[in-house]
């Protein structure tokens, strides 16, 4: 599958659904930036099962503030509209891969338990 565009538009709805996504937020005048880019695009072929999502920093600079990037590339991953990764910093090839077998090897259930743990105690801690 080839990797998609997002916008501040589409955001939300592409990393928020089922499955995996995988973001690659970027820019033109990046030079890491434009090295990773064939890995991300090569490991989107290979992996047809997963959303491979690209973020222009520089034409969405508000969702950038947002989401609060402040080094690129930086990859975000997500997995049943929670975000299981994110990492500023070119990855090769063998390591984004052995990082997507992670993600598909995460238990769910696990995740979303910890996650309701730690919003838990954020909660306590604010009251």
């Amino acid at each position: 599958m080839a990797t998609i565009d997002v916008t501040e538009a589409t955001f939300e709805e592409t990393v928020t659904g089922e499955g995996i996504v995988l973001v690659d937020a970027w820019a033109s005048w990046c030079g890491p930036c434009r090295a990773f880019a064939p890995t991300f695009e090569a490991a989107s072929e290979g992996h047809p099962d997963a959303t491979f999502a690209k973020l222009d920093t520089e034409a969405h600079q508000g969702l950038a503030a947002a989401l609060q990037i402040q080094s690129i590339p930086t990859l975000m991953i997500f997995r049943d509209g929670i975000m299981v990764y994110r990492d500023a910093g070119a990855l090769p090839p063998a390591a984004l891969e052995d990082l997507i077998e992670q993600v598909k090897g995460l238990d769910m259930n696990d995740v979303r338990r910890q996650v309701a743990e730690a919003n838990s105690a954020r909660d306590a801690e604010g009251q």
